[in-house]
C-alpha cells in the first residue's frame, strides 16, 4: 500500500479555509477537500473515469456545503444518492476505496450480495447502519484521543514519579525533584516499575463505558461463541468488583492486573490509562451518532446482483434478490435503526450504489429504488491505451510492484516500454475474445510473464539484471493466445 494518507499541503489548509473560525462539534472540522482536490487525489491511483470521480467529488463537497446552511434549511436538504454503472474491472470499487481514505467521515463499504431478506437466516440490511456506527465510534474515539493526548502526556511523568517515590504529599520534595531530573535525562529508562493495568485496556472508553456493551446486534450470525465468552467474563468481573458502574471511587472500576515493565514501556501504557480515564468524561456515543447521521457515507457494491431480470419468472426463490431491494428502500429513503449505541436516523446519510449490470439492466431494479439513486454515472470499459496507462501512471502500479518485489532478492528488474505496450495489447485482446474482466486481466498477463522470473529470482546472483522485452512477453503468452483463439469454436 502506498502511503496515500500523506495528503498534499493544499489539503491541510483546505480545512482551515473551508470552515469558519467558530468552533463546531468535532465531526464538522473534518477534511474538507474541494472537488478539484478530490479529483487530483483520485487521479493519483485511478486512470480515466472522469465522470465518476466528478460525481463523487461533488457529493462529498455537498455534505460540507449542507452543514454550512442555517438550521431551518439544514433539515430540508437531503443528499443526492449516486448509482455507478460500468463493466467489471473498470474502477468502481477502487473509487470507493480511495474515497474512504480521503474523507474522515464515517465510511462503510458493503456488498449487497451478503444480505438476505428479513425472515431468512443471514444478515438484515439494518446491519449496514450498525456497522457504520461501529466505524463512527472508532473514528470519534480516535479523534478524541488525539485531542487528549497532549494533556495526558503532562500527567504521565507525575504518575511514574508516584510509582518511584510514592505520592506527591509523602516524602521529601527534593527527592522527587532529583528523580524528575534523572527521568528527563533518560537515566531511568531501564528501571522496572509495577503498573496496575486494566485487564481490558483499550476496549472500553466513553462516558457510559461503551466497550462494556455486549455485541448482540440484530445479526444472528454475530451471536457467536466469542460474544458468549465475553458475556461470561463481564459477569464474572462485575461480581468481582463491579463493572464501570461506580466511577466515583477508585474501589469500583475495571478489574486490574499488576504488570512489571521498564519505564520506557510503562510510559505508553500509563498514557493509555490516563487517556481512558479522561475519555470517561466525554459523551462519545452522542458525538458518534451525530457524525454517522450527518456525514456518514455508505457504499453498496454489487447492487446489480440483487436484481432479477424482468424477462424471467419474476417470482424467484432467491432470498437475497428482490426482497433485499425492498428492505433497502426505507434505509435509503430515511428511517430510524436501533443500534447498541442508541437510535440512528438515516435521513441524511449518503448512499452510493455500484454494479456492473451485465446480466440485468438498471431499469430492472425496483422503480422506487431507482428513484432514490437519482444521479447516474456511466463508467466506460477500458481500451488498450487505458490499460497501458494503468500499467504506468498510478503511484503503485503493477510494474513498480513487481520491480520492488524482485528487488528484495537483490535482483534488478526492468521493463522495456514496447514490452508494456505489448502487455496492454494482449490484455485488451483477451478481454475482447474471452471475457471482459477489465483491468484485472493485467494481473493474469503479468503473473504469466513473471512466473519464471519469480521462481528463479532467489537463485540469481546479487545485482543481476533481468529485462522484460517484447519478445519475452510474446513467448510467455503464446499458449494463452492460441487457446483463446480456439475457445470460440469449442461447443
Amino acid at each position: 500500500e502506498p502511503s496515500d494518507a500523506t495528503l498534499p499541503p493544499s489539503t491541510a489548509n483546505a480545512a482551515a479555509t473551508a470552515t469558519d473560525a467558530t468552533e463546531q462539534p468535532g465531526w464538522v472540522n473534518s477534511i474538507n477537500l474541494r472537488p478539484t482536490e478530490v479529483l487530483a487525489q483520485l487521479d493519483r491511483h485511478i486512470v480515466g473515469q472522469a465522470s465518476a470521480k466528478r460525481a463523487v467529488a461533488i457529493a462529498m463537497r455537498n455534505r460540507w456545503r449542507r452543514r454550512q446552511l442555517p438550521p431551518a434549511l439544514l433539515k430540508e436538504v437531503t443528499p443526492r444518492n449516486v448509482l455507478m454503472i460500468g463493466p467489471t474491472g473498470c474502477g468502481k470499487t477502487e473509487v470507493a476505496r480511495r474515497m474512504a481514505k480521503l474523507s474522515d467521515a464515517p465510511f462503510l463499504k458493503v456488498e449487497a450480495t451478503k444480505f438476505t431478506e428479513v425472515g431468512y437466516h443471514g444478515r438484515d440490511v439494518d446491519q449496514i447502519v450498525r456497522d457504520l456506527m461501529d466505524v463512527s465510534m472508532a473514528l470519534t474515539k480516535k479523534r478524541q484521543m488525539e485531542k487528549l493526548r497532549e494533556e495526558a502526556k503532562l500527567l504521565v511523568e507525575d504518575r511514574i514519579l508516584d510509582l518511584l517515590v510514592g505520592p506527591e504529599f509523602s516524602g521529601t520534595k527534593g527527592q522527587r525533584d532529583s528523580f524528575r531530573g534523572m527521568l528527563e535525562e533518560g537515566l531511568l529508562e531501564n528501571q522496572e516499575l509495577e503498573v496496575d493495568v486494566p485487564e481490558n485496556l483499550g476496549a472500553g472508553g466513553g462516558k457510559d463505558g461503551d466497550g462494556a456493551v455486549l455485541a448482540f446486534g440484530g445479526d444472528s450470525a454475530g451471536m457467536s461463541a466469542q460474544a458468549i465468552a465475553d458475556m461470561v467474563k463481564k459477569l464474572g468481573s462485575m461480581g468481582a468488583g463491579g463493572g464501570r458502574g461506580g466511577r466515583g471511587g477508585y474501589g469500583a472500576g475495571p478489574p486490574m492486573e499488576k504488570k512489571k515493565m521498564p519505564i520506557s514501556e510503562a510510559r505508553e501504557v500509563i498514557l493509555e490509562i490516563e487517556i481512558e480515564k479522561m475519555l470517561e468524561k466525554v459523551d462519545l456515543k452522542k458525538e458518534a451518532i451525530n457524525a454517522a447521521e450527518e456525514s456518514g457515507i455508505v457504499f453498496i457494491d454489487e447492487i446489480d446482483k440483487i436484481c432479477s431480470s424482468k424477462d424471467y419468472n419474476s417470482k424467484s426463490a432467491d432470498a437475497s434478490a428482490e426482497g433485499v431491494q425492498r428492505d433497502l428502500l426505507p434505509l435509503v429513503e430515511g428511517t430510524t435503526i436501533n443500534t447498541k449505541y442508541g437510535n440512528v436516523n438515516t435521513d441524511y446519510m449518503l448512499f452510493i450504489g455500484s454494479g456492473a449490470f451485465h446480466a440485468v439492466k438498471p431499469s430492472d431494479m425496483l422503480p422506487e429504488l431507482q428513484g432514490r439513486l437519482p444521479i447516474r454515472v456511466e463508467l466506460n470499459g477500458l481500451t488498450e491505451e487505458d490499460l497501458y496507462k494503468i500499467l504506468t501512471e498510478p503511484e503503485a502500479n503493477l510494474v513498480i510492484q513487481q520491480i520492488e518485489l524482485i528487488k528484495t532478492e537483490g535482483v534488478v528488474l526492468k521493463f522495456d516500454d514496447d514490452a508494456l505496450r505489448e502487455i496492454a495489447k494482449l490484455a485488451a485482446h483477451l478481454n475482447r475474445t474471452v471475457e471482459n474482466i477489465g483491468a484485472r486481466r493485467l494481473h493474469t498477463v503479468m503473473e504469466r510473464i513473471m512466473e519464471e522470473i519469480s521462481f528463479q529470482a532467489a537463485e540469481m546472483d546479487k545485482e543481476a539484471e533481468v529485462t522484460v522485452t517484447k519478445a519475452l512477453v510474446k513467448e510467455r503468452l503464446s499458449d494463452v493466445m492460441l487457446t483463446s483463439d480456439l475457445s470460440k469454436y469449442i461447443l
